[in-house]
């Protein structure tokens, strides 16, 4: 996706709109909208303006375009028109992280109060006349008939059409939105001649296709038979960097950048000047120290497992010019903001979740398309290496010609296939393949239809009917649609929730949803449904009650399978030791771990309960739940981050845990009702806040925002000042909630003690605080020559063991009980907490007063 770059002083277009109630003349659109580019110092390409024109004509266009070509000023121009005539319009992408910057440009460009954002995370603005939504929310609005109108849509990176598990939220609203103009848009499009057909078979409307513009900055190609490190030596000496190293697993990123430890690509004087910018840069997570390594060598490292403070830094580093190499994944194409003149394949194939293949052409181009930067690079570079072992063989080659003896080196048997110059050139030359239908009969959908406004009138199943008819596929395809829209209809009535409805009066009836049919369907929100269903049988009592019910929220999240791996890589290890300490077989052992599992706490609950729901609600199809502890873990033992990350060795995933632990934290949030919370599940909560927002406080600072009414009352136009005028809440705001950080931090405390890591114990205190842990070590002699250890429990951690008393405004006493082996009570910890001056809410709060009798 382009975004427009901010310019000092750019008025917002908005200013250029009629009054409201009124509407412009096309020709006075036009002049408008040309005058305003020129104001920013743009100059419009003649793609831009072809295809500025047949929208302005009333038509749908399809805008295949090189990266870099402006597709989003033409984009914008949609906005200003259909503002123009009082139309709405709406903007949609991939992901949420895109949704959001996007949100926060047009923002920018149109002024806060026009612009609206809608995700999966929560609402901003949703009636404004510009509204930002992923492509699930759009289809979800055009199927329920929710929105008022949807007038325009913008289908931004439109390739994902042929995704294979998220296409079908691409294809729906061009079957469902009869009246909405549509500006599908991507540099990789394919044929799309049958989608357009159908489009203006649905519409009425004539579509225009735009296509094959020339490159802002064009690419040269080359392919290479040296090794790596020469390879990138010569591009950094031919001035053709940043360069981007394409690998396509997180693991081969990393060594990559390690392997390139060993060359020099930065002088004395650029590393001084990667030392400073660094000044400020926290690398205090267990794979900070290794990426810290990486950048003062001046190479980047950047995936989805890096946390995304460490991805952020990364693109900083190399906008200001101070990296020349970033090893990464072949997921740059979306959200990555990293100036880059060479893109350098380290091989042409990859696993494509079901086998090793070479690229298709689409991802060749989408990938090499990044390459040269518009305003700075006359061109850009693609580069491809040619195999490890044809480079290898080459060499020896010339050993064996001086008359020496060699062995020729193998080609890889895993996670390999054959490429040569060859494939390059074919991929270069290809066009990308045509977008794949992937449209889909689901009980969601089906649901939707029935739930629809058009359903109300008695067409609830014809609409889908209908649907099928005009969706995107041979008339084969469409008849299996047809089954299994039958048959799921007939699964839904079988279950009695749905119904037919006769009209009174008439011979006809429609069929209806049962009433108390949930309204906003969706896959999550039937797993969430299935999480209140069961939350009343947990009993309140039970001593894990708060636990049980983590448990319950981490059934309903997506597996992390990386870390859910290493739990059962370990399993396996613990299992195998003690089968051999009892003298057991190989064949016996080897049988005997194949039923060895991650761990999966209250595993038979979860499946029974479940299993009932689904019998009720028949749509949760082939969905299943995931009963798992990876939360549930830390909290059970009061684990930090680092302490998990180094436990099961996740230092290069570090941004699948914490992305898991913020999901766990906001499922726990929004969907647990409050009458479920007691004080040791706000426990947990502040657990699991604390936990995210000491990495890395981003993953959860908007998503607390948009959940604050004060945020979704006022329209904002930069991250800066939502942080400026609203901030967070003071800590003492909620009292249950303060009084849960509050125990969560005397329990941070209590842990430290318990393992005498006194140096945590007094990380764990407020900045300033007095005690070292050389003091706290001589404090604790006493109790360790009567206590062989302190119970941290979750039982010895319950909140009656914790006492909070206010002393005066803003400063309260705090006192953790400290349990021993037996149960027994004679120790504890005190603390005072003092708020009264300046607080930085991400730091601990408490003051050490005793530890003691």
């Amino acid at each position: 996706m382009t975004t427009l770059t901010p310019i000092a002083g750019e008025a917002p277009l908005a200013a250029l709109l009629p009054p409201r109630g009124e509407a412009l003349a096309p020709d006075a659109v036009l002049d408008r909208f040309v005058s305003w580019v020129a104001g920013t110092g743009l100059t419009l390409y003649p793609h831009q303006e072809e295809a500025i024109l047949h929208l302005l004509d009333g038509k749908h266009v399809v805008l295949s375009t090189p990266t870099g070509s402006g597709k989003s000023l033409v984009a914008t121009f949609l906005h200003f028109q259909a503002m123009a005539a009082g139309q709405r319009s709406f903007y949609t992408c991939p992901i949420k992280a895109l949704v959001n910057e996007k949100f926060f440009d047009l923002c920018r460009v149109f002024g806060p109060e026009n612009v609206g954002m809608m995700t999966g995370d929560g609402a901003v603005n949703r009636d404004a006349p510009i509204v930002c939504c992923t492509a699930e929310i759009l289809m979800n609005l055009a199927v329920r008939g929710d929105a008022p109108r949807i007038d325009a849509v913008v289908m931004d990176e439109f390739h994902y059409y042929g995704d294979r598990d998220r296409g079908v939220a691409w294809q729906v609203p061009l079957l469902v939105l009869e009246d909405t103009r549509f500006l599908l848009m991507s540099a990789t499009l394919g044929d799309t001649k049958a989608i357009e057909a159908s489009l203006q078979e649905v519409t009425g409307r004539a579509i225009e296709a735009v296509r094959n513009a020339a490159r802002p900055v064009p690419l040269e190609f080359e392919y290479r038979e040296t090794p790596l490190h020469e390879t990138i030596e010569e591009l950094v000496s031919a001035n053709k960097a940043p360069i981007y190293l394409v690998n396509f697993t997180q693991r081969a990123a990393a060594e990559q950048a390690q392997n390139l430890m060993s060359a020099n690509f930065s002088s004395k004087e650029e590393k001084a000047r990667i030392t400073e910018a660094l000044a400020d840069a926290r690398f205090d997570s267990p794979y900070g120290k290794e990426l810290q390594r990486f950048v003062r060598h001046g190479i980047g490292l950047h995936h989805a497992g890096l946390l995304p403070r460490y991805r952020l830094l990364v693109e900083k580093l190399a906008q200001g010019g101070l990296l020349k190499v970033v090893s990464g994944t072949d997921t740059l194409g979306m959200g990555v903001n990293i100036p880059i003149r060479t893109v350098l394949f380290t091989q042409l194939c990859k696993f494509d979740g079901t086998k090793t293949a070479i690229l298709s052409s689409r991802d060749f181009h989408q990938i090499s398309g990044r390459a040269g930067r518009k305003g700075f690079d006359e061109k850009g570079y693609v580069v491809a290496q040619a195999p490890e072992h044809v480079i290898e063989n080459k060499k020896l080659a010339e050993k064996a010609a001086a008359g020496k003896k060699v062995v020729k080196k193998q080609p890889p048997t895993k996670g390999y296939v054959h490429f040569d110059r060859n494939t390059f050139e074919k991929l270069r030359e290809k066009e990308p393949e045509p977008l794949e239908s992937r449209f889909e009969v689901t009980f969601g959908l089906l649901v939707n239809l029935l739930q629809s406004e058009t359903a109300r009138v008695g067409g609830g199943y014809g609409r889908l009917v209908e649907l099928i008819g005009r969706s995107h596929g041979n008339d084969y395809v469409r008849a299996k649609h047809r089954r299994t829209a039958a048959q799921r209809l007939r699964t839904l009535r079988g279950a009695g929730l749905v119904e037919l409805k006769r009209i009174e009066g008439y011979r006809g009836a429609y069929l209806r949803p049962a009433p108390g049919l949930q309204r906003d369907f969706s896959l999550f929100h039937t797993l969430s449904l299935y999480l209140l269903d069961t939350l009343p049988k947990i009993p309140r009592e039970r001593e894990t009650y708060a636990l049980d019910v983590l448990s319950m929220v981490e059934s309903i999240l997506e597996d992390p399978d990386v870390i859910l791996w290493k739990q059962l890589d370990q399993a396996r290890g613990r299992a195998v030791a003690e089968m051999k300490a009892q003298g057991m077989e190989y064949d016996e052992r080897m049988a005997e771990l194949e039923k060895v599992e991650y761990p999966k706490p209250n595993r038979d609950f979860v499946y029974a309960t479940f299993n009932e729901f689904a019998a009720k609600h028949p749509w949760v199809g082939a969905e299943n739940i995931r009963p798992k502890s990876v939360a549930r873990q830390m909290v059970e033992r009061f684990m930090t981050f680092a302490d998990y990350v180094r436990e099961y060795e996740l230092q290069r995933s570090e941004g699948l845990v914490l992305r898991y632990l913020s999901e766990a934290y906001k499922t726990l949030v929004q969907t647990v009702p409050e009458t479920y919370r007691d004080d040791a599940l706000l426990d947990v909560i502040a657990f699991l806040r604390a936990t995210v927002r000491g990495v890395d406080s981003s993953l959860i600072d908007e998503w607390e925002r948009m959940r604050d009414p004060a945020y979704q009352a006022q329209a904002v136009d930069a991250r800066a000042a939502v942080a400026a005028t609203l901030g967070p809440p003071p800590i003492w705001a909620d009292p249950r909630a303060f009084a849960a950080r509050l125990r969560n931090e005397l329990h941070a405390v209590l842990v430290a003690l318990a393992r005498k890591d006194h140096a945590a114990a007094v990380a764990a205190l407020a900045p300033g605080s007095d005690w070292t842990p050389a003091r706290l070590d001589e404090a604790m002699a006493p109790y360790w020559a009567e206590h062989p250890r302190i119970d941290t429990t979750p039982a010895a951690r319950r909140p009656d063991n914790t006492f909070v008393k206010e002393l005066g405004p803003r400063r309260w006493e705090a006192v953790q009980r400290i349990v021993d082996e037996a149960g027994e009570v004679d120790w504890a910890i005190t603390c005072e907490i003092d708020l009264s001056g300046t607080v930085d809410p991400d730091r601990p709060i408490l003051s050490l007063v005793s530890v003691g009798t």
